[in-house]
């Protein structure tokens, strides 16, 4: 079955066909579930779609990272759908604690055996920790990519700029709309 599924994605990548990876009822399972499939804490309201799960609670750039507020702390990751397009992740270069990051600037990248992308601050500020479990096990942007995937975090510069980025049906609905044009 993965085979024929390694295949099938290798195949839509050729011809740039978006396909899903995971079927609907797993694409959410990691945001608060537990092994038996029931939630158990962690991420509350999530919407699943055929791209991928998207959380209500977080904020979203159009490049597809996304953004928990604690506080005046950020959470910033990759959503489910950029790293289902990207594949197994593979490498994941952090930034440095202590770095200036800056909105819609790339502060690092994320390589899969498909391609390396960068990745964009969806906020201003300071870094003040990044997810070194990462250097070992990056594919938890994979499996997790909403909690054990994150990458960094940042003190917030500027609050006002968490207005400029979309709440989680914005999101969907651009990301329905980016992959209907490809």
């Amino acid at each position: 079955m993965a085979s024929r599924l390694l295949w099938a994605s290798r195949a839509a990548s050729y011809l740039r066909i978006s396909v899903s990876h995971r079927g609907f009822a797993s694409a959410c399972k990691y945001a608060g579930d537990d092994e038996d499939g029931k939630w158990h804490g962690g991420l509350r309201s999530k919407i699943v779609t055929q791209f991928g799960c998207v959380v209500k609670d977080l904020k979203y750039a159009e490049s597809h990272e996304w953004v928990k507020v604690d506080g005046n702390t950020a959470t910033v990751g990759i959503t489910d759908h950029a790293q289902d397009h990207l594949g197994d992740v593979v490498f994941v270069e952090l930034p440095e604690v202590g770095a200036t990051v800056s909105q819609g600037s790339g502060f690092g990248a994320v390589e899969s055996v498909k391609a390396t992308s960068d990745v964009y601050s969806p906020v201003s500020g300071n870094v003040v920790e990044v997810n070194e479990e990462l250097n070992n096990s990056p594919g938890l942007v994979n499996s997790s990519p909403y909690e054990k995937g994150w990458i960094m975090k940042v003190e917030v510069k500027d609050a006002s700029e968490l207005d400029t980025l979309k709440n989680s049906d914005d999101y969907a609905k651009f990301c329905e709309e980016e992959d209907a044009k490809h």
